[in-house]
């Protein structure tokens, strides 16, 4: 069990059992806005490695990064554009609107722009200096297995720098940075189930 960031598709996005009264709620206030709906993509087969969809887990202890987030210059605001959000949605706005719907793990649903959260998650990338064997593509808990997996010692040696030294908040930068691209990606939703 647990906590998991995931992409979310058409079948899910329309249940009214699972995420349709989010779905009108967040059209609602897009249209408040005058912004486009959230169109979400059709369900896929689920394909290894093809970046069609994305599943990664809160697994490992998070304070690090929390504390990352908050030591940046604009910290409130990287701590919000990372972690205070319930649905990520690939249109770009300023704010967190706050849906009168439940979140798996809140009463409302908050919602955030990709495009913030890529932003934030990229300035910390580069703090960390990430290094580019991260898997792109994290469909399957992929990112959380080469964290887990002898490549992240390899990866150390090969690409030394800040993220060898707290895999916890390197791990969670490189989920949100994916996240985020992710979204943008395949214009799609993610939330947390």
């Amino acid at each position: 069990m647990g906590i998991y960031v995931c992409s979310i598709d058409a079948d899910d996005w329309s249940d009214e059992d699972v995420l349709q009264p989010t779905a009108q709620a967040l059209d609602a206030e897009l249209s408040k806005r005058s912004l486009a709906f959230c169109t979400v993509p059709a369900a896929v087969e689920f394909v290894p490695q093809s970046g069609m969809s994305f599943e990664e887990k809160m697994y490992r202890p998070i304070q690090t990064f929390e504390d990352l987030c908050r030591d940046q210059p604009d910290g409130q605001d990287c701590y919000d554009a990372l972690l205070g959000w319930d649905l990520l949605i690939p249109i770009d706005f300023q704010d967190s609107p706050t849906l009168p719907v439940p979140a798996p793990y809140n009463e409302k649903t908050t919602v955030l722009s990709a495009h913030r959260a890529l932003r934030a998650a990229k300035r910390l990338a580069v703090q960390l200096a990430l290094p580019p064997h991260l898997p792109y593509r994290c469909d399957n808990l992929d990112l959380g297995n080469w964290f887990d997996s002898p490549a992240t010692a390899e990866a150390a040696v090969s690409h030394p720098g800040l993220w060898a030294e707290d895999l916890d908040a390197a791990y969670y930068t490189a989920l949100y940075l994916r996240a985020a691209e992710h979204s943008l990606r395949r214009q799609c939703p993610m939330s947390y189930v």
